[in-house]
């Protein structure tokens, strides 16, 4: 090794021997520091808190320098996340019936789908997926993105099931949460 860096064998051992710098016991020191800080905060702390609490706690360290061994070390701070309700149950969900029963497989192609919307945290705001697939197949038929959760958006999925999909009039089930389900009547 010593030949192929050009080396000499005593070089290598003195820098192997040297006893460690202060510089780099501080920054073992504050490694140390900063896992415990960030632990305590279940991973929810940036750079600029843990550098808060370092300080609270009487260490003078600059925030950069906290960023730099935060993320040498790996510690990336969990961002919470907001909240969006994304389903509002009708007011006549119980009296509706369940046609699938919890069976979500099916023996042919275009008789039981299922759907769902959730939502995309873009740098814009909130957008919303519908999507609608067949229980046969579990591939997706249907799918429509809008900023809002109207009826029009589950609709849109659900034509384009209807365009996509053979379907049976009158005997396709369309499943959605809380156990609702409809017959497909066709195209809106």
């Amino acid at each position: 090794m010593c030949r192929c860096l050009q080396v000499s064998h005593s070089g290598y051992y003195d820098w192997r021997n040297r006893p460690i710098s202060a510089t780099e016991q501080r920054r073992q020191e504050l490694t140390v520091k900063i896992h415990f800080y960030f632990e305590e905060s279940d991973g929810t702390y940036g750079y600029r808190r843990v550098a808060a609490e370092l300080s609270r706690a009487g260490e003078s360290v600059h925030p950069d320098t906290v960023r730099a061994i935060m993320r040498a070390e790996g510690l990336v701070a969990a961002q919470p996340r907001l909240k969006v309700r994304t389903t509002i149950p009708a007011d006549d969900v119980d009296g509706r019936p369940d046609l699938v029963e919890r069976d979500f497989t099916a023996e042919k192609p275009g008789y039981k789908w299922v759907g769902d919307i959730t939502y995309i945290h873009t740098l814009e705001g909130f957008c919303y997926l519908a999507t609608v697939l067949d229980c046969c197949t579990k591939k997706a038929v249907g799918y429509a993105i809008d900023d809002h959760m109207r009826t029009e958006l589950i609709s849109g999925a659900i034509d384009m099931a209807v365009r996509n999909c053979d379907h049976v009039r009158g005997e396709t089930i369309f499943h959605s949460d809380h156990g609702v389900a409809v017959h497909v009547e066709g195209v809106h």
